[in-house]
Formats: C-alpha cells, sequence, structure tokens
C-alpha cells in the first residue's frame, strides 16, 4: 500500500506575514476550478470528511475543523489529531482548511466541511490493509459522509468488505487511482466498483505523466504542485493523485452540503456528469469524463441515473423541488431522502438555461451503479 504524494516541506521564514499573504496565490488550483465561486453557493457545511491517513495535526488553518477522530496503529492511543509526516494533513488542508484572518492562509474546497482524521499508516512507511479497512470501518460506523482514501492498496477480502459496507452506508468513498512509475494500473480502492476513481491534471490541464490511466478513472483534478497544510504550521507542495483525490473528496463535500437528501450514487453522478471533458470526445482512461467543475456541480441541471432526458425549466420556471437545498421549500428540512435532481436552474445573462452536459451515444455511464 502507498500514499499517492510526492511532498516537498516549506518552512515559515522570519517573514511568516508576508509569506502568509502569498499561500493563496500558490494554491493555483483555487482559481482553475473556480473555487471562490463554488463558494458562494457551498462551502461543505454540515458534511464530514474522514480522512484516513497518517493522521491530521491541527494546523492553524484547519484546527477549527478537525474533528477527535482515532489511532488505528499497534500502540496507538490517540485521537487522530497529530500527524507523523505531513501527508493526512495536506489533504484534510485540501479538503476543508479554513484559512487565517485577512484572507491569510492556505483554504480547502469545502472550509466549512468537517474532518474526521484516522491514523492508520505510520509515518514515512506503507499502511496495513487490515488497518485501511479498520479506518474504513470506523468511518462507517461515525457515519461519515465522504471518505478520501489518498492511497492504494492491495485487495483483501476485509478491505473489500469494509468499501462495499461503506458505499451500501450511502456514504460517498473518494479514491487516488494511483501514481506512475509505482503503479501501472488503477490500484484499490479506486478499481472497486461504486468507488469514484481520482486521476491528475497539471498546470496546463493536460494529463499529469505521474498519474495511472484506466478504464476505471472517473474523473481528473489538479495534482502537480498542489500547495496545502503540514506538520508544525508548515505548509507543503504535493504532487500526485493524493491530491487530487483530496480536491475532489472537497468537491463531494461541496454538493453533499447544498443537496443533502441525494443518495451518494447521484453525488458522484453529478460530479462525473459536470466535467469537462478533456481528451478524445466523452470517457477516456487518462481523464475518465473530465476535469470536475465545481460550480456546474453545484448548479447545473443534471438528469439523475438512467434518466436521459433533461426536463425543460422555462424562463424564470421555478427549481424543482427534489434538486432544492434542505429547507428551501419551508418544510424544516423534511424532503425524503433520495429525491432526484431535476430542473435547478442557472442564471445567465439575466435570465435562465437548462444545462446538460453532451455526450456520444456509445459513451458508457457513469461506473456507479452497486
Amino acid at each position: 500500500m502507498a500514499t499517492c504524494t510526492a511532498i516537498a516541506g516549506l518552512a515559515t521564514s522570519p517573514q511568516a506575514h508576508e509569506i502568509a499573504d502569498h499561500h493563496r496565490k500558490e494554491q493555483w488550483h483555487l482559481s482553475y476550478l473556480k473555487t471562490s465561486t463554488a463558494q458562494e453557493i457551498s462551502q461543505g457545511s454540515g458534511v464530514v470528511v474522514a480522512v484516513p491517513d497518517s493522521g491530521v495535526d491541527r494546523h492553524p488553518d484547519l484546527a477549527e475543523n478537525i474533528l477527535p477522530g482515532i489511532d488505528l496503529i499497534p500502540g496507538g492511543s490517540g485521537d487522530g489529531r497529530r500527524d507523523r509526516d505531513g501527508h493526512g494533513t495536506g489533504m484534510a488542508g485540501l479538503i476543508a482548511a479554513h484559512g487565517q484572518k485577512n484572507n491569510q492562509g492556505a483554504i480547502g474546497i469545502a472550509p466549512k466541511a468537517k474532518i474526521l482524521p484516522i491514523f492508520y499508516s505510520p509515518p514515512r512507511e506503507d499502511g496495513d490493509i487490515d488497518n485501511l479497512a479498520a479506518a474504513i470501518e470506523y468511518a462507517t460506523a461515525r457515519h461519515a459522509d465522504v471518505i478520501s482514501v489518498s492511497a492504494v492498496a492491495s485487495i483483501s477480502v476485509r478491505l473489500q468488505r469494509a468499501i462495499r459496507a461503506a458505499l451500501d452506508a450511502e456514504i460517498i468513498v473518494v479514491a487516488a487511482a494511483g501514481n506512475q512509475p509505482i503503479s501501472s494500473m488503477v490500484g484499490y480502492p479506486a478499481s472497486e466498483r461504486g468507488v469514484l476513481a481520482v486521476g491528475g491534471i497539471g498546470r496546463d490541464g493536460k494529463h499529469a505523466p505521474t498519474s495511472v490511466s484506466g478504464p476505471e478513472v472517473d474523473v481528473v483534478a489538479p495534482a502537480v504542485d498542489i500547495y496545502s497544510t503540514s506538520i508544525n504550521g508548515r505548509y507543503r507542495k504535493g504532487t500526485g493523485t493524493s491530491d487530487a483525490t483530496a480536491i475532489v473528496a472537497g468537491a463531494a463535500a461541496l454538493v453533499r452540503s447544498k443537496y443533502p437528501y441525494l443518495p451518494a450514487a447521484e453525488v458522484v453522478h453529478r460530479l462525473t456528469a459536470t466535467a469537462v471533458d478533456k481528451g478524445p470526445p466523452g470517457r477516456d482512461d487518462e481523464y475518465g469524463y473530465g476535469v470536475i467543475d465545481l460550480v456546474a456541480a453545484l448548479t447545473a441541471d443534471v438528469p439523475p441515473l438512467g434518466f436521459e432526458g433533461a426536463t425543460a425549466t422555462p424562463p424564470g420556471g421555478a427549481t424543482s423541488a427534489a434538486a432544492r437545498p434542505a429547507g428551501a421549500d419551508g418544510d424544516g428540512g423534511s424532503t425524503v431522502r433520495g429525491w432526484v435532481t431535476l430542473g435547478v436552474i442557472v442564471a445567465a445573462g439575466g435570465g435562465f438555461l437548462v444545462w446538460r452536459r453532451r455526450r456520444r451515444a456509445d459513451d458508457p455511464p457513469p461506473r456507479i451503479s452497486r
């Protein structure tokens, strides 16, 4: 089993205040994904993202969003809120860092989501498969909404059962496809049916050479020179599908926060259906369905799984009740879980338009059925 990030640590110098002003500028993926626009719509409030990794440090940019978790390695007796090598803190920061005053510090995709830290991987070592399975089991028992797995592992019966139990519990499981040359094919659990498998792109929007390709890849996200939090109040810059996975987990948190009654499969479908197509038309092995589009995932009209026709919404027409955020009907959020998304409308030029991703007729459906 291996994590999927190559990391360079960045220490804060005596000019810490000056450096802090530049942290978000270093986070090139934020502007690339139009994160600030997406965060005007959703910031991940009410969503818990489990991060099985090396633990999560109480970094100043992240501390308010870290829940008590668990240490699972032999001899571990803590609550997951101490990192040993920076990887887990980096992933958590990409998901849910809240930054500091005056727009200083790093910020995550979903800065109001909560992180459930699970320490299962010893520092600078490959984690144990049974420990990863135990981490998934713990996240499921704690009713996490999203599980972000920035690692690849061998398949074991226990791990496979743990992943399937999480999926059956309506948890969105996001996992790294893997990095070359360590891996040559999409690893596990990303290869498990129902798991959202994530590959990577570079600053130019093209396939990152480090990212593994394969038929299981669902979406891609930035994966090169990704700036985030690290241990001891420091920052790190990483390259790999670990980082892309954490970013997509943050995207899932945004969608789940806005549409809390959508089944997990429909949240995944919303992310794949609104992805920006890259490479050959339709799904391909390098980009999957494309680069995640945070704004479209939160606002676009997306027919539910198995539904091939989009319901037209006239200019100024009402948004479908099924697609409204919790409480939009004044019902106290009592909408039945499992309603499908139909008729979300997007403001454009003073009017409204229905958006639907165009696909080739021979495109396979998103790989999310169980």
